[in-house]
């Protein structure tokens, strides 16, 4: 793929009105959110839920592309379709979740860093085989007395700056993922320093190492406070820091970023996506990369069971289209019931 073309593939990501869905979950975590709703955590579970994700009717409408896990881009349909080809027919466009996960950082007791860069040359290689269009890495950054240390914010951005290298070296656009948790107590202006600091040195090693930054998409955490913070800021104060943060240190070169939902509940993070997009004209598409945000409610309306496919799948829809209106500063809350 040519740099033409990666910058095309970013472009059509971050389309207006349109969200991507991350249903990337390791299978690990995948078995926690199975067993939370009573069932068992099989690859046969997982393979219905993911076909049922991709197969949504009209997803491909306000869902312009679907991070899968490794388990899951190697599924294939009940009538023998790889998972991957039943997302591209229906407009959506497949894409891998890369990483191996956070580890203890070494000698930095609270900190972790991302691991997977060894082979990572080869598997994406065999990714390109087999139909993804886009990768993406996570990095974790916590929040704390004295976290994260400049080693920590350091080693995770180099990191994400070597993962994005490779990737377009390999054809496929690179979704960089520096997130600041909100587990704690901090308080929004602790959150959005750490999240500037953490997105100025991303932006640095991305430069450092060649990344053309048309052709990357950026997913960060939206600044909110600590979960555990007694004093919870408005919706606006967070749309606010989340956008100074982002205008000072997201070059306009980069077509969108696409906010995770780090742990807040559905209808949060959809009123917090849209109070960011009353905010522009913005440098870049602002839209959204939610999983359990999007996940959740369909998980629990489909509970495995064959019959309850169709309203899983509608249950999906309806939150990708509040989603995909949010991304607009168009959402209204009296959809919600809806």
């Amino acid at each position: 793929m040519s740099i033409d073309e990666l910058v095309t593939t970013a472009a059509a990501l971050v389309a207006p009105g349109q969200g991507i869905l991350a249903a990337d979950e390791s299978t690990g975590t995948m078995e926690k959110r199975l067993v939370a709703e009573g069932l068992e955590s099989t690859e046969e579970t997982r393979r219905r839920y993911r076909e049922l994700i991709v197969s949504t009717p009209g997803l491909g409408e306000w869902i312009s592309a679907v991070i899968l896990f490794d388990e899951t881009i190697r599924q294939s349909s009940k009538d023998g379709t790889p998972l991957q080809k039943v997302a591209a027919s229906n407009n959506v466009i497949p894409g891998i979740k890369v990483d191996k996960g956070a580890k203890q950082l070494a000698a930095a007791p609270g900190e972790k860093v991302t691991e997977g860069l060894d082979g990572l040359r080869e598997r994406l290689e065999e990714y390109v085989q087999l139909g993804a269009k886009f990768t993406k890495w996570r990095a974790v950054l916590n929040i704390g007395d004295h976290l994260p240390t400049p080693a920590g914010v350091h080693t995770n951005a180099h990191a994400l700056g070597r993962y994005a290298a490779l990737s377009q070296e390999a054809g496929l656009v690179p979704m960089v993922e520096p997130e600041v948790l909100m587990d704690g107590s901090h308080t929004l202006q602790r959150a959005e320093e750490v999240t500037t600091d953490v997105l100025a040195q991303v932006f640095t090693e991305l430069r450092k190492q060649n990344v053309v930054l048309e052709g990357i998409v950026l997913k960060p955490n939206m600044v909110v406070a600590g979960a555990e913070c007694p004093q919870q800021p408005s919706v606006d104060e967070v749309a606010e820091a989340t956008v100074r943060a982002l205008r000072r240190t997201v070059p306009s070169a980069v077509p969108g970023i696409a906010f995770l939902s780090g742990g807040q509940s559905d209808e949060q993070a959809t009123v917090h996506l849209d109070a960011i997009n009353r905010r522009g004209p913005l440098p870049w598409q602002a839209t959204f990369s939610f999983g359990r945000a999007l996940l959740a409610p369909t998980l629990h309306t489909w509970a495995g069971k064959d019959e309850n496919v169709d309203a899983a799948q509608r249950v999906l829809a309806h939150r990708a289209k509040l989603n995909a209106a949010a991304r607009q500063g168009e959402y209204d809350p009296s959809l919600e019931g809806k």
